[in-house]
């Protein structure tokens, strides 16, 4: 009864926690549908991992590890299958922010891509590590700063702009109406990857 009572306790603690970094926005029946495909319930990856739930639920809430990525209407948090992984790479939980933050040279982007890591807003990414953070951010400035390139418009810059956008294409996942309400607009893939492909088509 008392454990129960805690559990309901720290899932509130969290879900408010949740909206006060996303917002308070609807999840639809189509967002449930896409959110349940892409990641799993944090009470069923703790039980495949032998963790204990509510102790996560403690590391999410004192940031050491990143908040769910989405909450299903039903109330289940929804995280990455590899939420985990980085923790593992470091060495622990209590490694991981500086081992995190150390993949970038400048020390001020290290904590800043920290604290978003720690949103659990990377739903951006199939795969949320800081290489593929990086790549990202390389691709997405790449894409969209392409059309100052002097050869804009031309075959050969076509196709160097198609094998961006597709690795692009390969990082990102579908994401869903949900994003686009917490995120304010649309998406990288709206702006970098289906706008680009409709403006420059493929050669």
């Amino acid at each position: 009864m008392v454990q129960t009572a805690v559990r309901t306790a720290l899932k509130q603690r969290l879900a408010e926690r949740f909206r006060e970094v996303n917002g308070d926005h609807p999840m639809t029946d189509a967002d449930d549908t896409y959110v349940t495909a892409q990641f799993v319930s944090l009470e069923e990856l703790c039980a495949v991992h032998g963790r204990d739930s509510d102790a996560v639920r403690r590391l999410m809430l004192r940031q050491q590890l990143p908040l769910p990525g989405y909450l299903r209407s039903d109330g289940a948090e929804m995280v990455p299958a590899d939420l985990f992984a980085l923790a593992d790479a470091a060495g622990g939980v209590d490694r991981l922010e500086a081992w995190f933050t150390a993949h970038w040279a400048d020390r001020v982007t290290g904590n800043a891509e920290w604290n978003a890591y720690l949103t659990g807003q990377y739903v951006c990414l199939h795969s949320v590590t800081p290489a593929s953070i990086q790549r990202k951010d390389h691709l997405t400035t790449a894409i969209t700063t392409a059309v100052n390139e002097p050869d804009a418009g031309s075959a050969q810059w076509a196709e160097r702009l198609h094998v961006l956008i597709d690795e692009l294409d390969a990082l990102e996942p579908a994401f869903t109406s949900y994003d686009r309400l917490r995120f304010g607009g649309p998406t990288s893939r709206d702006t970098c990857i289906a706008a680009m492909r409709t403006r420059f088509p493929r050669p």
